[in-house]
């Protein structure tokens, strides 16, 4: 059962690895990769079905461990694909208060979960015949109301709890990074340009202009180059140096961004020499 989980996941996330080097759009991303973890549950879902488990304390293992691991995945993609659909735009106050809005909503499954995040992350295990066994559920633990309605053959009352915690901390870390991007912004109002394509288009680009040797003959370092960019376009590149290894992995396209601009500014030529 083992084998079988960590072959799934290894394939997910080189699935997802893939996905993330070839689509810049972020909601784009969240969806494909949403289709791409249900077909791999549905997969673990039916193995369980079929194989079972060997003793109580395998199906514990794999509902404290093995099923929240790849669950906080789908949890985490979803949450971003709202977040980012539903995001507010133009006025960088509202679009920080709807993410700070989107804060609260981590600290209030927090506050209403203290308990189980203490026993979670105390890795206690005096519980988990009943939080981690299927059909061994007890009311008397405050379950969730959406717990009566799940697939009980493949679900127990608090995998899915574990599974939000983990996903949780990553939301977490993806909101306080939207939002330390709007203070920058801020901070550089009215003097710099917002750069509104993707990340990983103005990596392409800055990569192709050190190529190109345009800064200093050609003896301009990447990462001061990169740095410039930065705080010229009002963005945090983050580690850039792994978005270009991923620009040089993609099986399609490597330089996207600068074809399509290529071939735009050749229309923009052509659309004038025909007035």
């Amino acid at each position: 059962m083992v084998k079988f989980y960590k072959d799934i996941l290894n394939r997910l996330e080189d699935d997802i690895h893939n996905l993330v080097s070839e689509i810049d759009d972020t909601i784009v991303l969240s969806e494909s990769i949403i289709k791409l973890i249900l077909k791999h549950v549905a997969q673990m879902k039916l193995f369980i079905a079929e194989k079972g488990f060997k003793d109580v304390n395998e199906e514990i293992y794999f509902f404290k461990h093995l099923k929240p691991s790849i669950l906080s995945k789908l949890i985490y993609y979803n949450a971003i694909y709202k977040i980012e659909t539903k995001k507010p735009f133009g006025n960088r106050k509202n679009i920080r208060k709807y993410l700070k809005v989107e804060l609260y909503k981590l600290k209030r499954f927090f506050d209403n979960n203290r308990d189980f995040y203490k026993y979670y992350r105390t890795n206690s295990t005096y519980l988990d015949h009943k939080y981690f066994v299927r059909s061994s559920h007890d009311i008397k633990l405050c379950l969730d109301t959406f717990y009566f309605e799940a697939d009980h053959s493949f679900s127990t009352s608090h995998d899915y709890k574990v599974a939000k915690i983990i996903a949780n901390d990553l939301i977490q870390v993806y909101i306080e990074d939207q939002l330390n991007s709007t203070s920058k912004q801020r901070k550089n109002e009215g003097s710099m340009l917002n750069w509104t394509a993707s990340k990983t288009a103005l990596i392409e680009l800055i990569y192709a202009l050190h190529a190109q040797g345009v800064f200093e003959n050609g003896n301009a370092d990447i990462k001061l180059i990169a740095k410039s960019f930065e705080s010229f376009c009002n963005i945090d590149l983050g580690d850039f140096y792994r978005t270009y290894l991923e620009l040089k992995n993609r099986k399609l396209n490597r330089t996207k961004f600068l074809d399509t601009m290529h071939e735009s500014l050749l229309k923009k030529m052509d659309e004038q020499d025909e007035r």
